[in-house]
């Protein structure tokens, strides 16, 4: 095998290594293409989810489990974002679709878990497993937001909701050729909507992005660096190495069981 060759990554494995190596969990990070303020490409969310599941892949695979990270998708749900040049929208019944699809090629390949890695807020899988988990019953498909896996409040001061510091701190490190000076950038401030069930929390709707914000920015990214997103990168990639690493070795048969 070629040493740069990664068998964890399909995108650049070949048909020979592929064949024999023998994949139990598969990983399908999925992103978006949207704007983020003035400073962040627009396939920040893309960025972001690709990394985080290449560099959990490579720990997992330093530690005996070869976990399969399909292509990223660079298209989700934009539909709060229709009026903002070029938000590539797609719909939830588009998903299902390239889902249903993606499923039947890795139970056809025995694939026995498929992982939704999320890299976008307006992504929302939950329903859309429980129809996979209809058809697909020797499937277990879980979903799981790279972004919540480790608590931003432990490495950023303003952490923001999209383009803020996080992002941006996450961005420098993963491409910092493509981060525009934060002198250009939006403070990112966002308007809530005022009455008391958005407020409180226990009512919910779509955010009009263009009503929300003036830069497309929710949150100021004026404290983002690079050395902090990748300390925070660093632990949710340590984090998510260790749930494909345990995903791998437990049997759909035993994922309810206590452990002995």
């Amino acid at each position: 095998m070629n040493p740069l060759e990664q068998p964890y990554i399909l995108a650049e494995a070949n048909w020979k290594t592929v064949k024999k190596t023998p994949y139990n969990v598969a990983v399908l990070p999925w992103g978006a293409t949207e704007a983020h303020n003035y400073h962040l490409p627009y396939a920040t969310d893309n960025f972001q989810v690709d990394f985080v599941a290449r560099e959990a892949a490579r720990k997992a695979y330093d530690k005996g489990t070869t976990t399969l990270i399909l292509p990223c998708i660079p298209f989700g749900i934009n539909t709060g974002q229709m009026d903002v040049d070029f938000c590539m929208n797609i719909l939830p019944t588009t998903q299902l679709a390239i889902l249903k699809d993606t499923c039947e090629v890795l139970i056809r390949r025995n694939i026995q878990k498929l992982i939704i890695l999320n890299g976008h807020g307006g992504n929302n899988f939950k329903n859309i497993i429980r129809e996979l988990s209809y058809s697909h019953l020797d499937l277990f498909v879980c979903w799981v937001n790279w972004y919540q896996v480790v608590d931003w409040n432990l490495y950023f001061e303003e952490p923001g909701d999209h383009a803020g510091e996080m992002e941006t701190s996450a961005v420098m490190h993963i491409r910092p050729e493509l981060v525009r000076p934060l002198s250009e950038a939006g403070e990112g401030k966002a308007r809530k909507i005022q009455l008391s069930g958005f407020q409180e929390g226990w009512a919910v709707t779509q955010r009009r992005w263009t009503d929300v914000t003036d830069d497309t920015g929710v949150g100021n990214p004026k404290k983002a660096s690079a050395a902090k997103g990748q300390k925070y990168l660093e632990a949710c990639s340590d984090k998510l190495a260790r749930f494909f690493c345990e995903l791998d070795k437990t049997e759909n048969s035993q994922l309810y069981n206590p452990p002995t």
